[in-house]
């Protein structure tokens, strides 16, 4: 948990889309693995530049299943094409939304999609993934990337779009699973090795099946890392590193990557967790009763404002007091991880609990993930338009 802060001027914080979800059509269905999905949801004609993004983001789905509103966020696995939006689904143990969309989603039903978000995007190339122009006058360019199972899904749209932009591109992918019947995507890794022989490589690890090479096979530890860095990967001349999968992993790759001096600046992830289990963020009852010591919460959304009181007792969330108010707050994963409940705290002081989805300029002007930001003042204001 991190100290009470309060605002402070700070550069100007990267923008991003307005949250808004629309009812999408599943128009396609493709087992990739016996335990996972690409779902393809058609997008109509007026909404496709709703749905424009950059590869690398992501959106939240969200469906009534057993009664219950689920929200789950899922990188985007294609490259930019109008009208189409591409996720994969990786069926976890216990995962409620995960095990619908695997067994039970079918062609035609219709389910809410968030349009695109998240900042896990190239800063290099942020424009010029979308303009090979740009990319070709920039020359060469080098990406490495470590993903383990579901998080070669956002990786595989960087890669394809990464690689087609310019002659010059190179990038090197670390892919850990279990077991080759784990390994989601292969015909596709298979596919850009025989396009880009000479600019494309994939280097898989497989926990539980022995390869040749003992050094891929087991867990990344410390030790298989270095040994990779050093002798297997071309890490002396990387413009950007790319780390997407659970939070050991991600957290050895970057303690490591800044012991060997690399600018955290150059380094990009992802969780799809972070081993803890997020509280309920979804509006859960709170009663105000007369006397209660009280935070008095303002907040601006959608161009309207209001406030709530909650009791300092509560111990609550901005966002769930939000939620009591307004039910169309957005958020998704409430766990700190994808960064769509962000806002800008605008008067006040508080304390955020975890963040692995804002940058550092983000959070040094005032922006905070609203599912693990408390107040520390008796007011604070929070703008989620900003």
């Amino acid at each position: 948990m991190t100290d009470a802060v309060a605002v402070k001027d700070a550069p100007e914080a990267p923008t991003k889309k307005r949250v808004s979800f629309n009812s999408l059509a599943v128009s396609e269905l493709r087992n990739l693995t016996d335990d996972s999905v690409e779902v393809t949801f058609e997008v109509p004609a007026d909404l496709v530049e709703d749905y424009d993004y950059i590869p690398g983001q992501y959106v939240a789905l969200r469906a009534t299943i057993d009664g219950q509103e689920v929200r789950r966020s899922y990188s985007i696995c294609d490259v930019p094409r109008p009208g189409v939006i591409r996720v994969a689904i990786k069926k976890t143990f216990g995962g409620l939304f995960s095990t619908w969309a695997n067994e039970e989603l079918k062609v035609g039903d219709v389910i809410d999609v968030m349009n695109p978000q998240g900042a896990f995007t190239s800063k290099v190339h942020v424009t010029g993934l979308n303009n090979p122009e740009e990319v070709a006058a920039q020359g060469y360019k080098h990406i490495v990337a470590f993903a383990a199972g579901s998080g070669i899904t956002p990786i595989m749209a960087i890669a394809q779009s990464f690689l087609a932009a310019s002659e010059d591109n190179t990038l090197e992918l670390v892919y850990a699973n279990k077991g080759a019947s784990d390994v989601m995507f292969a015909e596709e890794l298979g596919d850009l090795k025989d396009r880009y022989p000479n600019r494309f490589a994939a280097h898989h690890v497989l926990s539980r099946e022995n390869r040749i090479n003992p050094l891929f096979t087991g867990r990344i530890d410390q030790e298989k890392l270095q040994t990779l860095l050093d002798k297997v990967l071309n890490a002396s001349n990387v413009d950007e590193w790319f780390l997407c999968g659970p939070f050991d992993l991600v957290q050895l790759c970057r303690d490591t990557l800044s012991e060997r001096g690399v600018d955290p600046s150059q380094v990009r992830y992802e969780l799809f967790t972070t081993g803890e289990k997020p509280e309920n963020n979804t509006g859960r009852l709170i009663v105000v009763d007369p006397g209660d010591e009280v935070y008095e919460i303002s907040f601006h959304l959608d161009g309207l404002s209001g406030s709530i009181q909650s009791p300092v007792s509560a111990h609550e969330t901005i966002l769930n007091a939000a939620l009591r108010s307004r039910p169309d707050v957005p958020y998704a994963c409430a766990g700190g991880v994808c960064g769509t409940c962000r806002a800008k705290v605008t008067e006040g002081e508080f304390e955020m609990d975890e963040n692995y989805a804002l940058e550092p300029e983000e959070v040094e002007q005032g922006y905070v993930l609203t599912c693990q930001t408390r107040p520390k003042s008796s007011h604070i204001s929070v703008d989620f338009d900003a």
